[in-house]
């Protein structure tokens, strides 16, 4: 008599990632990321992307926006909740989702790679445009998602921050208060989107 063959049990399906590029990118910028995760066992159909004007408002236009854009992923893959990965800019709109926009019933995990999480001053830089507004310190945007809990609800938080980042100044405005914190050596601020280091750090996070 022949052995009845063994069913191969099927690999568990992952949340799915939405990644939120910067001011002035797309999302082009997550290819490398993408690249690793599939490597881990992620597939094409778990892995999001979202693209939107850089130069509008955080909380009147782009949180509502991506509210929505996460709703359509969890329709199309039927998850309850999304892994969100964000970098620069992104971190505000995501964050602002999360605290404000229903998002920590939608949000399992969300990772900001040198977020301008307390402002900038570089973001002076360009301050005619509304979202360089939002990124200065002080900021209607920074003064609302500093006040109380900067990490609200069961969502888990990390951030990773560089101590040479040239973008984001000072350098600790990334960093959460109840987050995990992880401070990735010296970095320009776009290799924290292609470091090896970072890659590592975000697929153990997120496998958590």
């Amino acid at each position: 008599m022949g052995t009845a063959a063994v069913p191969r049990k099927a690999a568990a399906a992952h949340n799915p990632v939405v990644f939120v590029h910067g001011y002035n990118a797309d999302p082009g910028v997550w290819g490398q990321l993408k690249d690793d995760l599939k490597a881990a066992g992620y597939t094409d159909s778990e892995l999001f992307a979202w693209g939107y004007d850089s130069s509008q408002s955080v909380n009147e236009v782009l949180a509502g926006q991506f509210a929505s854009y996460v709703d359509s992923v969890r329709q199309q893959t039927g998850a309850a909740q999304v892994d969100v990965v964000t970098h620069s800019f992104g971190s505000l709109t995501g964050r602002w989702y999360v605290k404000f926009g229903g998002g920590q019933a939608t949000v399992r995990s969300l990772v900001s790679l040198g977020g301008p999480n307390h402002g900038t001053s570089t973001a002076y830089l360009c301050a005619w445009d509304q979202a360089c507004r939002d990124m200065t310190p002080n900021s209607y945007v920074q003064t609302q998602l500093a006040s109380g809990d900067e990490t609200p609800g069961a969502v888990r938080y990390a951030t990773f921050w560089s101590s040479c980042d040239e973008v984001i100044n000072p350098d600790d405005s990334v960093q959460l208060n109840g987050a995990t914190n992880v401070a990735v050596g010296c970095l320009d601020h776009n290799d924290l989107l292609f470091d090896d280091g970072v890659s590592a750090g975000v697929r153990s996070f997120l496998a958590g």
